[in-house]
């Protein structure tokens, strides 16, 4: 019961500072605050907004950065989805800059890809300028955010700044003929990647595919997939599994129990930051 009742008050904290942050800064105990913009426009479009916190931890030390990416299919969802988790993976990580970003949507007049690679692309640059350094990111994204965040550490990132990966319950082989069950797959064919960008000898579902760019030097990842995901089928996790393991990259995969949407519901939450934790140290030592 008291352990219920804790559970309930921290919840309400989080819930608090979700709701009535728009203070430039955010205490959430122990001696953990961070100071926060909001809303901050990393490029021209309306959409490339992101939410910035940096700690207030003094260090001489140069800190690394989680860019959180939403779900929503790729065509909707908002950065608000991941705020709650966000604050939550603060508590355990005082001593990161966090990102939560918006990025382009697909529309009938923009395709995904490129723009959603590029958007990542220009907040790494909008941080690292802003800083003065040159940070490690640790990209962390759900459903079409894992999706994204698996693409551009895999084959977009050309500079090596992509620490680790955190996919969770993100397709990982859009050519898989599980997925192909997916009930927006027509969209995925037709809308996810702009023809312009298609080469010789790659179909646009294999450049959208980020088992596809999977090499020795790609970064470590750590995924988390549901046991009764309706959406994402098993036999993605065993996809990208394999070829992680055939590539011999530090990974790890665990499954909650539930749906699509359930892995930010607790204990799933805490499990997850948990397992986020002691990966990165292993990411640390590689």
């Amino acid at each position: 019961m008291k352990k219920n009742i804790k559970i309930i008050l921290i919840s309400l904290s989080l819930l608090f500072l979700w709701t009535g942050c728009k203070e430039k800064k955010i205490e959430l105990g122990k001696d953990i605050s961070f100071d926060k913009e909001e809303n901050i426009h990393y490029g021209n479009n309306t959409e490339q907004v992101m939410d910035l916190y940096i700690p207030q931890i003094k260090t001489t030390k140069e800190k690394d950065v989680f860019i959180m990416i939403h779900g929503g299919g790729w065509r909707s969802g908002n950065k608000s989805q991941l705020t709650f988790f966000t604050l939550s993976l603060m508590q355990k990580f005082p001593d990161h800059i966090f990102v939560n970003m918006n990025y382009r949507l697909v529309s009938e007049t923009n395709y995904g890809l490129p723009n959603q690679m590029n958007d990542i692309k220009e907040v790494s640059a909008f941080l690292e300028k802003k800083l003065r350094y040159n940070p490690k990111f640790i990209l962390l994204g759900n459903s079409a955010g894992g999706h994204l965040s698996m693409l551009y550490a895999y084959k977009f990132d050309t500079d090596k700044r992509i620490k680790a990966v955190v996919n969770i319950v993100g397709p990982a082989d859009l050519s898989d003929p599980g997925f192909k069950n997916y009930q927006e797959y027509s969209f995925v064919e037709k809308r996810l990647v702009d023809p312009r960008v298609q080469k010789t000898g790659t179909s646009l579902i294999d450049f959208a595919s980020p088992v596809k760019w999977i090499r020795e030097s790609s970064p470590p990842t750590l995924s988390y997939y549901g046991n009764s995901d309706r959406v994402i089928p098993s036999t993605q996790e065993k996809i990208l599994d394999s070829t992680l393991n055939k590539n011999h990259i530090l990974h790890e995969s665990y499954q909650f129990n539930g749906g699509h949407l359930d892995w930010d519901k607790h204990p799933n939450a805490q499990f997850l930051i948990d397992k986020i934790e002691t990966f990165l140290k292993k990411a640390d030592k590689k």
